[in-house]
């Protein structure tokens, strides 16, 4: 059945405004037709306001909002958000391709346009355990999936540069279909770079500068601009003061008279706007609305930030949306202004799904198998043991950055007491234990510093990517209770100062990732864990997600794994306690 929106609305493809009849037939549009008028408010419109297409997130692991993809999208379709391109390798890192089957699956519930990347690294490195191994000729049969639209993100860079047969596999079955490789290239730089997107690799959403983010555009990336909620990329790369540089630098830029120059700035230079991760209490708070109002604030065109969440996305990955032109899917973002930015109505297919502060349909809850098996444990299996009786000995310690997935490492000296190892809660040097969880019930122990509470543990089974269960804590009696109380809700976060009687979890009995709840209660239930451990000294913006990679080994500099402390700048397993004669 055919129907007609008469709206203001924005066409990305010509870079225009204008009032227009959009005919929209079985979700797509048919035809549509600009009004000529000399007047525009003699248009008899349909409702106030810009409408825009719907805006895409071309890179983000729905797992990291702890939602269901059906309650992923009630959140984020209130924010404008229509489609996302997800990577599922958080779950399929647990339970491989049945992972991946649910997140369609589960997708497929509600009216919102769920495309995927096909996981290539799961698991992420060969020096941890996963619950699932994904090789070539499995993802082979992943990418042939209809809703499968790149390959995600090949954070095996050291596999690419060294020329690894199972990665290069993956890309060339990617290649054959024509769908696009997603990079993963943390500080990779001159000739090494040059080598990794030879590859056939097309994007990149981990550049952490302005310099990092142009060397890679140059050399023909598209650049994704991440702001989540660990990792925030934003103000880095997108600031005026570097684009203003970066143009007065070139020739096109020195030739210009002073106000082209200024329009010539206005130009935001990359070419996505992604999330990558986006934990529940940012989720209700926004998406890439909050983004794109963020990059016009920054005097971007208004229509430009609007293509990094629409068109850019949608012609790279060969999306049938992200224009409101005939052919494409129907799905519209209706704003109040650009200055505002407000979202009042939010279509998918033509259909309204969003109107004013309420979503219009529901989301069913979902079930999947237990995938916790490890024994209960103890205080001592968190003890960090030496052939020293007493005295002291000198230990590699991950330092912790706030807002940043990126790890520095010290070397810290320590007491032993009883061939223990002893943190030093006054120094903020606490223990870190990764516990497996898919059978081996192996504990790794080491040492952080950087999260400052001052009792007490807390433990998650989120621990990218393999997620096995990651536990800091101020003693091994707390840490062990923490792990505990994960294991037996078959996953969660959990805060856990028995001296203060103190014992929360956020259950996430879905993989140890996900649970049924709406983003409201999540939310409520992710900031009084936060809260909880504000009071008990930490500061950090997100603890849990800054806790959740520090087991993700293919960032630098130091993590730790369920097999032991990781060097991630030279790819190899590094002692914990350092020998006095190096």
């Amino acid at each position: 059945m055919e129907k007609v929106i008469v709206a203001n609305m924005v066409d990305v493809e010509f870079n225009d405004m204008y009032p227009a009849e959009i005919y929209i037939e079985d979700g797509y549009i048919k035809d549509v037709i600009p009004i000529v008028t000399s007047d525009p408010t003699d248009v008899d419109l349909d409702f106030e306001g810009i409408l825009l297409p719907g805006f895409i997130d071309s890179h983000i692991h729905i797992e990291s909002s702890m939602l269901t993809p059906a309650n992923f999208a009630k959140a984020c379709i209130r924010h404008g958000t229509t489609s996302v391109i997800a990577d599922d390798h958080e779950i399929a890192n647990v339970l491989g391709v049945k992972g991946i089957n649910f997140m369609i699956e589960n997708g497929y519930t509600v009216p919102f346009d769920f495309f995927y990347a096909a996981p290539s690294c799961v698991p992420a490195t060969n020096f941890e355990t996963s619950g699932a191994v994904l090789d070539s000729e499995i993802v082979k049969m992943v990418l042939r999936f209809d809703d499968v639209v790149s390959l995600g993100e090949m954070m095996n860079f050291p596999g690419v540069l060294a020329g690894d047969e199972e990665v290069f596999k993956k890309i060339e079955y990617a290649k054959k279909l024509n769908k696009p490789v997603d990079g993963h290239a943390p500080l990779l730089s001159g000739e090494d770079l040059k080598t990794y997107i030879g590859a056939g690799i097309s994007t990149d959403h981990e550049s952490s500068s302005f310099d990092e983010a142009i060397e890679k555009k140059k050399l023909g990336m598209k650049v994704m601009v991440r702001e989540g909620s660990s990792a925030k990329n934003f103000d880095d790369i997108l600031n005026l003061n570097d684009r203003k540089i970066f143009w007065a630098n070139t020739e096109e830029g020195s030739n210009l008279s002073h106000s082209d120059f200024n329009i010539l700035i206005k130009n935001p230079i990359f070419d996505f706007l992604v999330s990558d991760d986006k934990n529940p209490v940012d989720l209700e708070k926004g998406h890439l609305n909050l983004l794109v109002k963020r990059l016009i604030d920054l005097d971007v065109f208004p229509i430009e930030a609007i293509k990094m969440v629409t068109i850019n996305p949608a012609k790279h990955y060969n999306l049938d949306v992200g224009s409101i032109s005939i052919g494409k899917r129907a799905n519209f973002v209706l704003i109040d202004n650009f200055k505002n930015f407000n979202v009042l109505k939010t279509f998918v297919g033509g259909e309204c799904v969003y109107d004013n502060g309420h979503v219009l349909f529901n989301a069913p809850p979902a079930q999947l198998e237990n995938t916790f098996r490890l024994s209960e444990k103890s205080p001592e299996d968190f003890d960090v043991k030496v052939e020293l009786k007493e005295g002291t000995v000198k230990a590699r310690v991950i330092k912790v950055l706030d807002g940043s997935l990126i790890t520095d490492q010290t070397i810290k000296e320590l007491d032993v007491m009883d061939h223990i190892v002893q943190e030093n809660v006054d120094r903020d040097i606490l223990k870190i234990a990764v516990a497996n969880r898919y059978g081996q019930d192996t504990v790794a122990n080491g040492f952080v510093k950087g999260f400052n509470i001052k009792d007490g543990a807390f433990a998650s089974s989120v621990a990218h990517d393999s997620h096995n269960i990651v536990v800091v804590g101020t003693n091994t009696r707390d840490m062990a209770k923490a792990v505990n109380i994960i294991r037996e809700n078959q996953g969660g976060l959990a805060v856990v100062a028995q001296k203060k009687d103190i014992k929360e979890i956020l259950e996430l009995p879905l993989a140890g990732l996900m649970c049924n709840d709406n983003v409201e209660t999540v939310s409520l239930k992710l900031q009084n864990l936060q809260n909880i451990l504000k009071v008990l000294g930490c500061e950090l913006k997100a603890p849990f997600m800054t806790m959740s990679f520090l087991a993700l080994l293919v960032l630098p500099s130091l993590k730790l794994s369920d097999k032991g402390l990781f060097d991630s700048n030279n790819f190899e397993f590094v002692d914990l306690i350092v020998d006095e004669d190096n």
